[in-house]
């Protein structure tokens, strides 16, 4: 999904009321679209990344979880 011209393929969230209320759909909306990555890709599309801009934070978590990785398993020597 690189491409801004690129149409998002997505099922709508539907969320019923009932008598639960307002404020229990609206919440249980909210869990619906961050299961979906739906809040996650809305933060990502709000600015333009250079392309180098986004290799060099992709190289950067990379290494974080690289790091994290190597903290959580011990060499074995």
């Amino acid at each position: 999904m690189e491409n801004p011209s690129e149409a998002i393929q997505c099922k709508p969230l539907e969320v019923s009321v009932g008598d639960k209320g307002i404020e229990r759909a609206i919440k249980h909306l909210k869990r619906k679209m961050a299961g979906e990555g739906i809040l996650r890709e809305l933060k990502r599309r709000r600015h333009y990344m250079k392309p180098s801009v986004k290799k060099r934070k992709k190289m950067s978590e990379a290494a974080r979880r690289r790091r994290k990785r190597e903290k959580i398993i011990p060499l074995a020597l």
